[in-house]
């Protein structure tokens, strides 16, 4: 099946509280989350291929006890070394995106003091579970990956990650008929758990130019609010 869009009117649950208004010319922070294996990771190297030559992008990731995540991304080139850092958490990930953010705002600063100009920072949580959310402070708008290996049930199961994100990415597609996945009931839950806050199906198989959300962030990219 091919990735496609869901469309839906764009909103978050975080719009009851101030956001982050971005002052000009300061990048625009886009927070990547979700569970262990949703593809979050493979995500982020797609978009960092696609986008590169394009924008000025860093990427910052968050893992609890090790730099796996960042390690990968730099392994597979997808951009340069100084463009790639990453945080060790100590505890569970969303700690430091929600709880405690000082030491992603440190590593934020190291980026766009090593890499001035910058477009966008992609920040990606280690993997937690469907309650994790990024602070308002830390990151301007918020992705949300699960995959459907863990069964057609998991976006009426809610959690704000899946409820409330900027957009959800229900990823692995292709995989669907291998777990007895029915995407057609993952895409309906999802409208109606979200109340048609957008929702991207994909497979980076399939397409590992990620188009949609490719699409989404570009949009991002030219809608985000900026002080004055």
């Amino acid at each position: 099946m091919p990735p496609h869009l869901i469309d839906g009117e764009p909103h978050s649950h975080l719009d009851e509280r101030p956001r982050r208004v971005r002052t000009p010319g300061e990048a625009l922070r886009i927070g990547i989350g979700g569970p262990v294996g949703s593809g979050k990771t493979a995500l982020v190297a797609a978009l960092c291929r696609v986008l590169r030559d394009e924008l000025s992008l860093a990427v910052l990731t968050n893992d609890i006890y090790t730099t796996e995540d960042a390690d990968f991304l730099r392994r597979n080139a997808v951009l340069p070394d100084e463009r790639i850092t990453a945080v060790q958490t100590g505890g569970c990930p969303h700690t430091a995106i929600r709880d405690d953010i000082t030491a992603n705002l440190d590593a934020i600063d190291d980026l766009v003091e090593a890499n001035p100009a910058l477009d966008l920072i992609l920040v990606e949580s280690g993997g937690d579970n469907l309650t994790a959310t990024f602070s308002t402070g830390l990151i301007d708008v918020q992705i949300f990956v699960i995959d459907v290996a863990g069964g057609d049930k998991v976006p009426r199961k809610g959690g704000p990650g899946v409820t409330y994100s900027d957009l959800l990415v229900i990823n692995k597609t292709d995989l669907a008929p291998l777990v007895g996945a029915d995407l057609g009931v993952m895409s309906t839950d999802a409208a109606r758990v979200r109340e048609n806050r957008p929702t991207a199906m994909i497979s980076l198989t399939e397409d590992p130019a990620a188009t949609d959300v490719v699409a989404w962030v570009r949009e991002q990219l030219a809608t985000a609010p900026v002080a004055g």
